[in-house]
């Protein structure tokens, strides 16, 4: 960020254009590294997308509930969340270039068996593993964005996120042409062309091939996999999207208190490890961090808006115009379009205001976006709230991920930025599945407005919780130093 030689004593803002931050001569270019680092995020963001329009189509062929199909977006996002603090501890031993590789490949494996599966179960499985390569490349692709310096670093971020919202938006226009001409296995296959987009990375190997914490150094400690602690993370994420889709899958009443008492297991298995192992795969001290907690929240509830009013948008538009999955991809492109004026403006606003403000801003265009499809009847407006939720995504993405390496130690700035994008994933997970969680139980506009409450406490967290002037760590301090 631009205040790095004030950081003691200056408000936590974003880069500002009035006092750059020296960058190194031989710094990457940010808009150049971007472009890149937001083309190989496309086929994982399409896969968000695209099934969206598809899940109609997908619940006829397999004979399932609606509500049921969810799943298919709601998987994907559960495992990306898991295996983005894993891929961060990876970061330490491993370059971004490598995580990059290795995720890719886990994301088309996956992609392909969804594809090609014969039941739902068999879909879903596939879509675990592809989102699990998904998160690890985006975690990838984050830690080569930000440690690039100063302005660069949100240039290339918001070009990361106008790419992303972009490809999960118009993937809708994408899925409905391919759900119409090829079905909807083609749809689940898509995030296999993944797989030649990597000849894009290999110019820009150099920088992706730079420790994402800018420490330069790998710290063993800091590779080692806390299994224990991953588990019951894992069991405490998989627990609360199953919890919430209870109803809508119909699952019974003895596996859903099984699942209830798995979860608290859970939750106490995780305050007993980020307690007992300091250097876990939860650090207490990334977590105590002031302002590191609001930010993941901020984030995962402007993604559970996004992803909810996304979900529950292409069947919305196909209820009111009769038509298909492709006429409602068709008339989402406007909405997806968003993201790109939401990316370009990021930087300027984080010029004039702190990130705090402008999250707090974003939180509040999903409230109103969500609230729009939910009270509004009519394609116009559903497109017209889907695009409101499409700006906050872009941004809230571009800001968070941006103000999160100075809230802890410099060591520590691949695992936050990890659990920062488990936070905001798993929020991505947690909006489907409220919404075809309560669909079945009250009406549809009622789910929405429930949907809404979760950005609307984002938007108080940022405007009550946010971090005094001086309580962020200075980039140089080592880990477990005094701070």
């Amino acid at each position: 960020m631009s205040q790095h030689t004030r950081r003691g004593t200056t408000t936590q803002t974003m880069p500002s254009g009035d006092t750059p931050t020296p960058e190194r001569a031989d710094a990457p270019d940010g808009r150049r590294l971007g472009l890149t680092l937001g083309m190989l995020v496309l086929p994982m963001y399409v896969a968000l997308g695209a099934p969206s329009v598809a899940l109609p189509a997908i619940g006829r062929a397999l004979a399932v509930p609606f509500g049921a199909t969810a799943w298919i977006l709601a998987a994907w996002s559960l495992t990306c969340a898991l295996a983005m603090p894993v891929a961060g501890r990876l970061l330490a031993r491993w370059t971004p270039f490598q995580v990059l590789v290795a995720g890719v490949v886990v994301l088309a494996a996956g992609s392909a068996l969804a594809g090609a599966g014969p039941t739902l179960s068999v879909v879903i499985v596939g879509r675990l593993i592809g989102g699990a390569g998904a998160g690890a490349t985006v975690i990838a692709v984050f830690a080569a964005a930000t440690a690039l310096p100063g302005r660069q670093r949100i240039r290339a971020l918001g070009i990361i996120a106008a790419a992303s919202a972009t490809a999960s938006g118009c993937g809708t226009l994408l899925g409905g042409a391919v759900t119409t001409w090829l079905g909807w296995r083609a749809v689940l296959a898509l995030p296999v062309l993944a797989l030649p987009l990597l000849l894009v990375a290999l110019p820009s190997r150099r920088a992706l091939t730079r420790s994402g914490s800018g420490s330069g150094e790998r710290n063993d400690s800091a590779g080692r996999l806390d299994v224990v602690g991953a588990a019951v993370l894992s069991v405490l994420a998989g627990s609360l999207i199953t919890l919430l889709q209870a109803h809508s899958v119909g699952l019974p009443a003895p596996v859903t208190l099984v699942v209830a008492a798995a979860g608290a297991l859970a939750a106490v298995g995780l305050w007993w490890r980020v307690r007992s192992t300091p250097d876990g795969f939860v650090p207490r001290r990334v977590i105590a961090s002031r302002g590191f907690l609001v930010a993941g929240l901020i984030g995962g509830t402007v993604f559970a808006g996004y992803y909810g009013a996304l979900f529950r948008a292409p069947s919305l538009i196909e209820q009111a115009t009769g038509g298909g999955p492709l006429e409602a991809g068709v008339l989402l492109v406007p909405a997806a379009g968003c993201s790109v004026l939401a990316g370009r403006l990021v930087g300027t606003l984080t010029d004039r205001f702190t990130g705090w403000q402008v999250s707090a801003g974003l939180a509040a265009l999903t409230v109103v976006g969500v609230l729009v499809v939910a009270v509004f009847t009519g394609p116009i407006p559903v497109v017209v709230g889907t695009a409101l939720t499409v700006c906050g995504f872009a941004g809230a993405q571009a800001v968070l991920v941006s103000l999160a390496p100075d809230l802890v130690a410099a060591d520590d700035r691949d695992t936050a930025q990890g659990l920062l994008n488990f936070m905001n994933a798993l929020g991505g997970g947690i909006g489907p599945a409220v919404v075809a969680g309560l669909s079945g139980i009250v009406p549809v506009p009622v789910a929405l407005a429930v949907l809404a409450a979760l950005p609307l406490a984002g938007l108080v967290l940022s405007l009550t919780r946010r971090p005094a002037a001086d309580s962020r760590p200075r980039p140089d301090v080592p880990r477990g130093s005094p701070r």
